[in-house]
């Protein structure tokens, strides 16, 4: 209210082409643009080969993790959102997606992680508070809070109607208690979804109105294609596909054009996530940090 949300602080310097989208397109669902990027396939499994053999296990969702975070870092008007037709900057670095409980069993029940990062971790920040989060959310037995709070309030009939539409109240003048915001994985800066773990195209995701994801990335299964070499020969190459789901609304074509080629560049260079970012971006009056896992300092 007033200009502040637990999750951001408004944004007033906007460019007004930018800042009159939100009356014309209200919801995200009206603002959603999709795009489609094929990565190296090849290239990023020698690069997971070859790190395996030095002894640190790296996966692609850690990679597309950590190219988000450090894209971030350098180009953060793509970390706002809109709420009630106004610019917000978020003041996380958040990254949610969908894990099985059992990851040996594919009809195990799912669970949702919502991860912080700071804006100077490396890949391997990004992949120990990865699997981090993780492991404990597949320790809990009976869940953790999204799916007790689901479970506890579907056994009340009409409740869940009145509960949710009070949250959606509530968050529209930015008074929603921060504690829901903190659990909930509607409120991260991007969503990713793999769907090539479970053997499935890479999906257009649609992008929620309820929180205030902005961003949505499907990982998808490898696809085969034929490619022509520099020398005229053609050969069949392996790439894998990510679907992307953006609300145009939070910044300019320009800033996501530089985004989204800093993300590209780093899966295409990963050996660049190895150490931290030479300098970082913050919008202004908006600086965030997050502690290291002790785990890392005593490393």
């Amino acid at each position: 209210m007033f200009g502040h949300r637990p999750d951001g602080k408004r944004v007033r310097d906007v460019d007004p082409i930018v800042q009159i989208t939100p009356y014309l397109m209200p919801m995200r669902c009206d603002a959603q643009v999709f795009l489609e990027h094929k990565l190296d396939y090849e290239k990023l499994s020698r690069y997971i080969v070859r790190k395996a053999q030095e002894g640190e296990k790296i996966t692609f969702m850690h990679l597309l993790a950590a190219a988000y975070v450090r894209a971030v870092s350098q180009n953060p008007e793509v970390n706002r959102f809109i709420f009630n037709k106004q610019y917000y900057s978020r003041n996380n670095c958040s990254i949610s997606y969908t894990v099985l409980k059992n990851p040996q069993d594919n009809s195990s029940p799912e669970t949702t992680v919502r991860i912080l990062f700071d804006l100077t971790d490396t890949l391997y920040d990004v992949r120990d508070r990865m699997n981090d989060a993780v492991e404990k959310s597949r320790a809990t037995e009976d869940g953790d809070f999204v799916i007790r709070l689901a479970r506890a309030v579907l056994k009340i009939p009409g409740l869940a109607t009145f509960l949710v539409g009070g949250v959606r109240l509530l968050d529209r003048y930015g008074i929603l208690p921060k504690v829901l915001i903190r659990e909930l994985p509607f409120y991260s800066g991007l969503f990713i979804t793999n769907n090539a773990s479970i053997g499935l195209h890479h999906p257009l995701h649609h992008i929620y109105n309820f929180g205030n994801v902005s961003l949505f990335m499907g990982i998808g299964s490898v696809l085969k294609e034929a490619f022509v070499e520099p020398d005229g020969k053609v050969r069949m190459r392996r790439w894998m596909p990510i679907g992307i789901t953006a609300d145009e609304r939070v910044c300019s074509g320009a800033h996501y054009a530089g985004f989204f080629a800093a993300v590209m560049h780093l899966l295409d260079h990963p050996e660049e996530l190895e150490v931290p970012p030479e300098s970082v971006r913050f919008d202004p009056r908006v600086e965030y940090h997050v502690e290291k896992l002790k785990k890392q300092e005593e490393a």
